[in-house]
């Protein structure tokens, strides 16, 4: 597998580092590390405002990530493993969607510091840009990261039953594991304008037709890596996948194909999901 690993020198970036190891027999691994200088990215910042040392400055932060990306090898494999490094003074979210997008990784895996979901979007948090704007499938890892037995799938429809099905025979786990294929049907409100209208046996309708979707989609996937099993519940989805992923090693969630702010305003559930669940999630495009 070709992947792009983000990295600075929280612990949950080494953490995401691992949990690639675990979950994936890497390949082709892209090392990156992006400095942000700030308002001193550029020199005629620092000579309008009389910073002494700038060069010096520049140096020992390309040093410092340089250590960084030497660290960060020592965490993969040995053997087996061709190791690209990037080291560049740039904002990091834009370095690591820049570089996506010429290398074309399969997947990029990065860590993420658990800021609240409002923090993030005025923050502008790497983690969060790049989930909404990359391409390609990425993994982000949270507060826990290990071995993967146990892993949650959640499917909203077709299309995300499509695209996940696709991922998870091109790209098998290292290791067999449990998979709980999960789809959550959200009732009518008793204020929604089309409760007006005769459709009492609407729940039980969309009911048995989540249950054909994850009944195909197990039937489809189900082989010598993946112990498959289903789940249709009732309610608000992201609470009920939120305290299903409390014991998961994984989530894994579709992107539903939206684009940047239009997915952020529609605030869909994939999104919701990726600010609240403890564990490593897989968001699959």
């Amino acid at each position: 597998m070709r992947v792009l690993i983000a990295l600075d020198w929280s612990e949950q970036a080494f953490a995401a580092v691992r949990e690639a190891s675990y979950l994936y027999d890497l390949h082709e691994v892209v090392l990156l590390h992006g400095i942000d200088l700030g308002m001193f990215q550029y020199p005629i910042v620092a000579e309008v405002s009389s910073m002494q040392g700038y060069d010096d400055f520049r140096t020992a932060m390309k040093k410092a990530g340089e250590q960084l990306l030497d660290h960060t090898t020592t965490l993969l494999p040995a053997k087996g493993v061709s190791i690209t490094r990037v080291c560049e003074f740039a904002k990091p979210a834009s370095l690591i969607l820049d570089k996506a997008r010429d290398l074309r990784p399969e997947l990029i895996v990065l860590g993420a510091r658990g800021r609240g979901r409002v923090g993030e979007f005025v923050l502008g948090s790497v983690s969060h840009r790049v989930a909404l704007h990359a391409d390609c499938t990425t993994l982000i890892v949270k507060e826990r990261e290990g071995p993967v037995k146990r892993v949650t799938v959640a499917v909203e429809g077709h299309e995300d039953a499509e695209r996940i099905k696709s991922w998870l025979l091109a790209h098998p786990f290292r290791n067999p594991v449990d998979l709980t294929i999960v789809s959550v049907v959200r009732p009518i409100p008793a204020t929604d304008p089309f409760s007006l209208f005769p459709l009492q046996d609407w729940t039980g309708i969309a009911v048995r037709s989540a249950e054909d979707l994850v009944k195909q989609l197990a039937a489809s996937v189900m082989n010598n890596r993946y112990t498959v099993g289903t789940q249709v519940s009732v309610g608000d989805p992201t609470d009920i996948l939120t305290e299903r992923a409390k014991s998961a090693d994984l989530l894994i969630i579709g992107s539903h194909g939206r684009k940047g702010l239009e997915r952020f305003l529609l605030g869909s559930i994939s999104h919701a999901l990726l600010h609240q669940v403890p564990c490593p999630v897989l968001l699959v495009r």
